[in-house]
């Protein structure tokens, strides 16, 4: 330990995310050294538990790589304390994730015709970006189907085949007139996968931050970890940073190297530069924009359950997710996104665990009799649905630079921010829950949610990159405009949301991120 504490790093990333974990392998592949810096402990590769870990106590919270705090989340100018979708430890979030690595279309990077872009444009355009989404496929082991109405890409693995029940769905689908195909997902076929969505996989079946990005680096033996380590403060001059502050078993310590690597997440790498102000760095480290933190995005969920025609043979073992469609990925000139199966069947334990999202929510939440009574209405809406499938609409957000993440110097680990719903947004979610009804009919289908969800595990936008210093945290490297030697590689840099699943564009990015970065270090030797 004392070698990782004092010696100076090509490298140290922060973060062990999906974003860090992908650098970080790039970067050691490379041939370069590479330290993880990681807020959470390390926990046993077997562990297999689900994000709702149902404890309180911060230890034990990280222990099952759950955020330990709760999230302050002030939305349309109401405030509620809740837990978030954030996780900590070895792969970070990507460890519960429901693997979609879906790729956006040209209209998501760049204005086409009949379709203006709502930024003007991403610095770094579709076609640029398209072979670094297919090295991302390829090291995340994605399988799927082509999309009928899109570009072809590649490489896809061929999908595990259906159980009957949802072979009959997709056939329902695509006879309304829609147009399903197997969702890419990055999930490995090995013999006894249990297609872990929505929990920790003991395997390497499901392909995230830790099996596709920290593993394999560690493998180089050129990289290595420091858990349990909490970044404070970015250290350094003007033009660059020379240290990061951590608290480690209790002690400040400075770790050196010669370039450094956000991938916190963008609801916390915006909060460690607003934390590591100094008199060269007014307004936190570089923030020069005044920008960091601002243009805080989400998706806006639509679920939908969804049942296979009657007649259907039953329910038998097989993928969950198993289904996307783009027939309303836009229309006209409204950016709608996605439309795509949860990975989740209407049971009683996934109906109880988004009864307690919304109890912790509400202001009852303080009343924990409350949460055990859900049980009830949770039974009587598992008999209702039985085995219908649960699908999601995903509505693109825009970006609005007073949505924004917050940090409170006098509570440093309580993620903060502050978003308002565009009257906008509102009005396209009501024009797409309309249009997906009608391209629905003849289907048996229950909307799941009536009022409008934040996809709270999609924030992005905090520290979008710009060709303008003005307009932008980041260059088209997604290097720091302000400093030499500060690069991001989580979906903070997203100009705008797109209208799929950020996993494949986090993916790509951190490739393209490493490569640019490993590059520039080996020339200077």
């Amino acid at each position: 330990m004392k070698e990782l504490l004092h010696r100076k790093w090509d490298v140290i990333i922060i973060g062990a995310g999906l974003g860090g974990g992908v650098c970080g392998r790039t970067l050691a592949e490379a041939g370069l050294s590479v330290l993880f810096v990681e807020k959470g402990p390390a926990t046993p590769r077997r562990a297999e538990n689900n994000q709702d870990c149902g404890y309180e106590d911060p230890f034990a919270r990280e222990m099952f790589g759950c955020w330990p705090r709760q999230v302050e989340a002030r939305v349309n100018g109401t405030t509620t304390i809740g837990w978030g979708a954030q996780g900590v430890g070895v792969g970070g979030t990507s460890v519960f994730y429901a693997a979609a690595m879906e790729q956006p279309e040209r209209h998501d990077f760049e204005p086409v015709q009949d379709m203006p872009h709502p930024t003007g444009g991403w610095p770094v355009g579709y076609d640029e970006f398209a072979p670094w989404y297919a090295r991302a496929r390829e090291i995340m082991a994605v399988n799927g189907e082509q999309d009928p109405l899109g570009d072809e890409v590649s490489p896809l693995a061929r999908p595990t085949p259906l159980a009957p029940r949802d072979e009959a769905l997709g056939q329902a689908l695509i006879k309304a007139g829609l147009h399903a195909y197997r969702a890419h997902l990055a999930i490995r076929q090995l013999d006894g996968c249990k297609e872990c969505i929505g929990r920790k996989c003991p395997r390497d079946c499901k392909m995230d931050g830790r099996s596709a990005g920290v593993m394999p680096a560690l493998a180089t033996g050129r990289a290595e970890v420091l858990d349990g380590a909490e970044a404070l403060a970015l250290v350094g001059d003007a033009g660059s940073v020379q240290h990061l502050r951590v608290r480690w078993h209790d002690a400040e310590h400075l770790l050196q190297a010669r370039a450094f690597v956000l991938a916190g997440g963008s609801l916390s790498s915006p909060r460690l530069l607003l934390a590591s102000e100094a008199p060269h760095w007014p307004g936190g480290c570089a923030n020069s924009s005044g920008l960091v933190g601002r243009g805080l995005m989400f998706h806006i969920n639509e679920r939908i359950a969804i049942w296979p025609p009657r007649g259907a043979p039953p329910s038998s073992p097989g993928p969950l997710k198993a289904y996307s469609l783009r027939d309303l990925y836009r229309n006209g000139q409204d950016r709608m996104g996605l439309f795509q199966s949860l990975g989740l069947p209407a049971d009683y334990g996934n109906i109880l665990f988004v009864l307690h999202q919304r109890y912790d929510t509400s202001p009852l939440r303080r009343l924990s009799i409350g949460r055990e009574l859900l049980r009830v209405p949770a039974m009587i809406a598992a008999r209702v649905l039985g085995d219908a499938r649960v699908f999601a609409g995903i509505i693109e957000d825009l970006p609005d630079d007073r949505n924004r993440v917050l940090y409170d110097p006098a509570r440093p680990d309580t993620i903060i921010y502050d978003y308002t719903i565009a009257d906008e947004l509102m009005a396209r979610r009501q024009r797409f829950r309309r249009l997906l009804k009608q391209r629905l009919k003849g289907l048996r289908s229950l909307w799941l949610n009536h009022r409008p969800e934040l996809n709270i595990a999609h924030p992005c936008g905090t520290l979008r990159f710009s060709d303008d210093p003005r307009r932008g945290v980041l260059d088209r490297d997604c290097k720091a405009h302000d400093l030499d030697n500060l690069y991001v590689a989580d979906a903070s840099f997203m100009p705008s949301s797109t209208g799929v699943n950020p996993g494949l564009t986090i993916v790509a990015n951190a490739l393209r991120v490493g490569h640019t970065l490993a590059q520039r270090l080996r020339a200077s030797g």
